[in-house]
């Protein structure tokens, strides 16, 4: 039987089907459903004395019917963008009994309890947990395209508020739900007309529909609180060629007299202000049940077919929630130089073919950032998003969340400072992007300050969810990517432009060889010494190779590969020789010296001497050799850094 076919329920009423309209009952049912989820959002406001009230009412109606008729019988993902509409999201799920009503009542917005502000993903239902404007959109593009991948019927149901528009990372998942066809993406936006300070027409007039039509998206413009008109667009939305929204025109504040008084004059006075406790309890009498209604609304919970799962979080770093194939690790010699992006390049490639899980995302930059060879090979496992850096990193967040591995990749600077909030959220949400970011540093050379990403990984140092490396050469970047991808969480992996030496050890031989395995926070000591410690990253390990060949000290060079983590090899080697020297293609201030003088400082360690070499000011353009020198972390500095140690 179809999980919208007819069946008989008391009162006469039937969940409809598609080819429906609503009947009286149903529209009964409905009205009972939103007025109790209303009464339930009043009552979360008035205890918490804090949230926002106006969206929650105006989004209710089309809530009721999306959750009664369609998500309570399917069970298809539903993003909210507009997270601070949490009353009414929490409300509805608590009517369908997905969660305790007097349990979110009691506790929204109080510390310690999962019924955040905005919707959280720790809440059973809530498929992505949003906050910033704009992310839900992407997100929800995110669950529409992995739900195609995978061949499902299921369509994608999303929300977003009118003056969200304004978000630029709108207009990029429009461009892109449009470009790869999602025709099971249904979008409603909860037009009222009022944002945070004051109405749309004040703070940014905006025309939604030619926004969308723009785009090439089906606009289905409607009465936001008439049942009819709502369950005639999602009917409509069903048959679409391609993503659809649903522009309904509601009321701030609806379902409560002072309250709709206001949204109607569009004044913004309840978009975050709860109603205090009188005002509250008048709210509540003009929201109670009569007796047929509760029995109306009873008798609909025992048709209810989908219940969600307890939401799970995989800790980071392990490697139990799904099997990947991480493959052989490639060999690269010392007869010529290559450049890790490329070596980046071709593990990803060599890990695609052997896991169809495995997605390569990029932003206009595949033959720079090197999914190109995924691209070539397997361009139904590559995604090009455009120069659209917010949404590619929300669309790794959501694909992730659905069974996919996304290696999502652009210049560092971008990364890292575009898409930093877009990272953050991810974060937030614990999911398992693999963001991997090339030309960074003083690297990327004749393209100047503008690119040269000098503080990329101080933007990541604060996210508890995401994990920092730095490979030192092409052999270290290749088993560093098959770590990320058989390792669950967020991972930030940077590195240069240049191309750069294979590190060998003493002998000659290679250091990361077949026999070689990396572990998040490894060290390496890639030459023994006794009277300094250089603790290097990424591309500075070759320099100061060099830089030691002819140094008057017997140097111990170090090689680190996470500034969020370093193990005992570190350590031992500082107390050993009791000086140190940081290098790094980074500034000092957020990278490799900072955290190291933290690390000593926690450990009770205290070196005789600590100096760091980095990136103290801007460069201009030039070759990567020459900034390096110039800005004092190329091996003539390091050399000279290292004799004057004392």
């Amino acid at each position: 039987m179809s999980v919208h076919s007819t069946f008989k329920i008391q009162n006469s009423m039937k969940i409809p089907n598609f080819d429906e309209e609503l009947s009286i009952e149903q529209i009964n049912l409905l009205t009972a459903f939103a007025k109790s989820c209303r009464h339930t959002s009043i009552a979360m406001l008035k205890n918490s004395q804090s949230g926002h009230p106006g969206g929650s009412l105006s989004s209710m109606d089309y809530l009721a019917t999306l959750y009664s008729f369609i998500i309570s019988q399917t069970g298809h993902p539903v993003i909210v963008s507009n997270g601070h509409i949490s009353p009414a999201v929490y409300s509805v799920l608590a009517e369908l009994e997905y969660i305790n009503k007097e349990e979110v009542i009691q506790n929204f917005r109080k510390v310690g309890s999962v019924f955040e502000g905005h919707i959280t993903r720790q809440v059973p239902g809530i498929y992505y947990g949003t906050g910033p404007l704009g992310i839900g959109v992407s997100v929800a593009t995110a669950f529409a395209l992995a739900e195609k991948l995978k061949d499902s019927k299921k369509k994608v149901y999303a929300l977003m508020g009118d003056g969200e528009a304004e978000e630029g990372q709108v207009y990029e998942a429009l461009n892109f739900a449009n470009k790869y066809k999602l025709d099971n993406l249904v979008l409603f936006v909860d037009y009222n007309e009022v944002q945070l300070t004051a109405s749309l027409a004040e703070i940014m007039p905006l025309d939604l529909r030619a926004i969308f039509e723009a785009a090439n998206w089906q606009v289905l413009e409607i009465n936001g609180h008439n049942y009819a008109e709502i369950w005639g667009a999602l009917r409509a939305a069903q048959n679409s060629p391609g993503p659809v929204v649903i522009l309904g025109h509601t009321i701030m504040g609806k379902g409560v007299d002072f309250m709709e008084k206001e949204g109607l004059e569009y004044k913004s006075t309840w978009h975050g202000n709860a109603p205090k406790p009188e005002q509250a309890d008048e709210a509540l009498k003009q929201l109670e049940l009569s007796k047929e209604e509760e029995k109306i609304l009873a008798n609909f919970k025992k048709q209810v077919k989908w219940k969600p799962e307890d939401p799970h979080f995989p800790s980071p770093l392990s490697t139990n929630h799904y099997p990947l194939e991480t493959g052989s690790p490639i060999l690269y010699g010392t007869d010529k130089l290559t450049d890790c992006r490329t070596a980046y390049g071709k593990a990803l490639l060599d890990l695609a073919k052997l896991n169809k899980n495995i997605l390569a995302i990029s932003a206009d930059l595949r033959g720079s950032v090197m999914t190109k060879f995924v691209a070539e090979e397997l361009p139904a496992q590559h995604i090009e998003v455009g120069i659209a850096e917010q949404q590619m990193v929300s669309l790794a967040g959501g694909l992730s969340l659905n069974g996919f591995v996304p290696f999502c990749s652009t210049f560092g600077a971008f990364m890292s400072s575009r898409a930093k909030d877009q990272a953050r959220v991810n974060d937030i949400n614990k999911t398992n992007v693999k963001m991997v970011a090339t030309h960074c540093g003083l690297s990327v050379g004749e393209d100047g300050p503008t690119h040269q990403a000098i503080d990329d990984m101080g933007s990541f140092l604060g996210m508890f969810n995401t994990m920092i490396i730095e490979p030192v050469d092409p052999n270290h970047t290749d088993r560093i990517i098959r770590y990320i991808a058989s390792h669950y969480g967020n991972f930030y992996v940077r590195m240069g432009r240049h191309k750069i030496p294979v590190i060998t050890k003493e002998d000659g031989s290679i250091f990361y060889d077949e026999n070689y395995e990396y572990e998040y926070g490894k060290c390496d000591v890639i030459r023994e010494g006794t009277d300094l410690t250089i603790v290097a990253s990424g591309s500075m390990v070759a320099e100061a190779l060099e830089a030691i060949k002819t140094c008057k000290k017997s140097v111990e060079l170090v090689a680190v590969s996470s500034i969020k983590k370093f193990d005992d090899t570190l350590l031992k080697s500082i107390k050993k020789t009791g000086k140190v020297l940081t290098v790094e293609d980074h500034n000092t201030y957020s990278g490799l010296a900072s955290q190291i003088s933290q690390y000593l400082v926690n450990k009770g360690a205290c070196p005789l001497v600590f100096k760091s070499l980095g990136v103290t000011a801007y460069q201009l353009s030039g070759k990567y050799n020459e900034l390096y020198e110039k800005a004092g972390i190329g091996k003539e500095a390091i050399r000279e850094r290292c004799n004057d140690i004392n």
